[in-house]
């Protein structure tokens, strides 16, 4: 049965959200409240005018209208509870809890948070007396020229400093002048970090995370990244100059959250700090990211909802980049005029380019601006260079009066692609696209292998075996390797692998059960000179049939290595003494 969904929000993240929902062939129609000019009517999508601050109002709307899951874009509505109160009514709700959230609704707990946990931070004080907090400016012996209300300002409530008077002078704006209003009721003060900065999100169902491509924001107004701070004057996906990290894997946020989770990291020279987390896809990150999403994004949020998405993760495109460019008002991010006309959006939008509204409003049949951000200009090209092309092109045909924009998105990634370097992985035969389908592809040759005690996910360089849940008390270790040499080279020319892996699992059985020990698991290692994924998962199909006959569990990382090795697997097998 076709499902409905509400999207909550009126931005342009609620737009794209919307707007890739839309696309699911399991929904029949998308609602989106309040919404936008561009989510009024289009297709699938049109607006609601039904209150989503009244929880209770807006559960029974959605037993009403036989709403099947709401999807909550912003961060204040979800520091509110919103999730707690539809899920309380029986109503399916994707989003963290009001306690889950305070991961980000309050950056004075968030920081507290990562020293608890150790989590790698800037160093920083949190202040409710502005007297206090420039005192700890000045007697640092750190640069703390960050500053930042503590509660939610829309992206807006953080203020990099040039020096301590600069520092001073925002805490005094924030505090005694209530810039932020609410949220500067206490202040953080943040070392400032210097490095490259990157957003990385992932989908988390409490348990298993899945890290979408690392993304890079413009905060600053200007070209150049001058300017005041804003909410996010644009973004692009993916980031060369950024390898892909295995980001946010064991962090204990992880625990509470059914979610997507956003970790602003970044990357100094002592190495990889976050700078905050939220708890919801960022805005304009979002415009980039699901554009680059193949998997339906409805069966997505449902396997994380349900607790799959170890089995089920979401696949992206490797063969393009996005870019999006915010349209702001004249004076944001500052006080700004409402209800300019804006012109062009047909054009743009035959041109194979995305716009997604957000502070837009119709009038008098007529499209208006309505906020500071008013419009983001998306373009997905095989390369950075022409998506950033495409996406300028798009702004040049759709405008209002005064309207503000960059024209540099992505200026950092495009300076490291030019730049002369030398060979990249792939270049030396390091393919990662084709090591990542290796793993999905033998992902259910291991899971087969599972038995009582093993506990983890293939494609880690190690793994957790629970002696207790095997029956075991008091036991002995006992580790054995082996590996084959002449039987690899005789593989390799008659071009038959099926029978290797079997061959190796049962010389390292053959000698460790002569100390009569019990087959646990299997550790594996699978390191070549270039990758053959078929082959690869011909050793891998032998591998753990043979562990299967042991009674052993599978567990290992294939690598696609650049060294002169590509004669061995490197393997390593432990065992307990039963």
């Amino acid at each position: 049965m076709a499902e409905t969904v509400l999207v909550v929000g009126g931005g342009g993240r609620e737009h794209a959200l919307a707007w890739k929902l839309a696309q699911s062939p399991q929904i029949q129609q998308v609602l989106v409240a309040p919404g936008n000019a561009g989510t009024a009517s289009c297709g699938k999508i049109r607006n609601s005018e039904v209150s989503v601050s009244n929880h209770a109002i807006l559960a029974q709307f959605c037993k009403d209208h036989h709403v099947g899951l709401v999807v909550v874009g912003p961060e204040v509505p979800l520091a509110a509870g919103i999730v707690d109160d539809l899920t309380a009514a029986g109503v399916p709700c994707f989003g963290p809890s009001a306690k889950a959230a305070q991961l980000e609704a309050s950056k004075s707990f968030s920081k507290a948070f990562m020293e608890r946990y150790g989590i790698p931070t800037a160093r920083y004080g949190s202040f409710t007396d502005p007297e206090q907090a420039c005192s700890y400016i000045r007697m640092a012996d750190f640069p703390a020229l960050v500053v930042k209300a503590s509660g939610l300002a829309a992206g807006k409530g953080v203020i990099v400093a040039q020096d301590q008077d600069e520092a001073c002078r925002a805490v005094m704006d924030i505090m005694k002048d209530r810039a932020f209003g609410s949220a500067g009721e206490t202040v953080v003060v943040e070392e400032l970090l210097e490095g490259e900065e990157v957003s990385c999100l992932c989908f988390t169902d409490g348990s298993s995370v899945s890290a979408m491509p690392p993304a890079q924001d413009h905060k600053r107004l200007q070209d150049g990244d001058l300017g005041p701070n804003t909410g996010g004057m644009g973004a692009y996906c993916p980031t060369p100059q950024v390898l892909p990290l295995p980001l946010m894997l064991s962090l204990p946020c992880i625990r509470s959250h059914v979610c997507v989770l956003y970790a602003g990291l970044m990357l100094t020279k002592q190495g990889l700090k976050v700078l905050e987390f939220n708890c919801r896809f960022g805005d304009p990150e979002c415009q980039v990211l699901l554009p680059l999403l193949q998997s339906d994004l409805y069966e997505v949020i449902l396997n994380t909802v349900s607790g799959k998405l170890a089995s089920n993760a979401p696949v992206w495109r490797q063969d393009a980049s996005a870019v999006t460019v915010v349209m702001a008002s004249a004076g944001y991010p500052g006080s700004y005029k409402k209800g300019v006309k804006i012109t062009g959006l047909s054009q743009v939008q035959d041109s194979g380019v995305q716009v997604f509204h957000a502070g837009t409003a119709l009038k008098e049949g007529a499209v208006v601006s309505s906020g500071g951000r008013v419009l983001t200009v998306t373009a997905v090209r095989p390369s950075l260079e022409a998506a950033l092309e495409a996406a300028n092109q798009g702004l040049a045909a759709v405008g209002f009066p005064g309207a503000v924009y960059r024209r540099d998105i992505g200026h950092r990634a495009i300076a490291h692609l030019n730049q002369r370097r030398g060979l990249t992985y792939k270049d030396s035969g390091v393919d990662i696209a084709a090591g990542n389908k290796l793993v999905d592809m033998i992902k259910p040759l291991a899971k087969a292998t599972s038995r009582a005690g093993c506990n983890a996910e293939l494609g880690g360089f190690a793994g957790l075996f629970d002696l207790k849940a095997a029956g075991f008390v008091d036991p002995i270790l006992v580790s054995g390797t082996d590996g084959v040499g002449t039987k690899l080279k005789i593989a390799q020319a008659c071009g038959q692998h099926c029978a290797l892996g079997q061959d190796l699992v049962a010389m390292c059985v053959n000698d460790v059960l002569a100390q009569g020990a019990e087959p646990l698991f299997f550790l594996d290692y699978f390191s070549c000179g270039r990758l053959d994924v078929d082959v690869a998962a011909a050793v891998v199909g032998g591998i753990s049939k043979a562990c299967e006959m042991a009674g052993c569990a599978l567990l290992g990382e294939s690598d696609d290595d650049d060294d002169d090795d590509d004669d061995k697997v490197l393997h390593y097998l432990q065992w307990r003494w039963s």
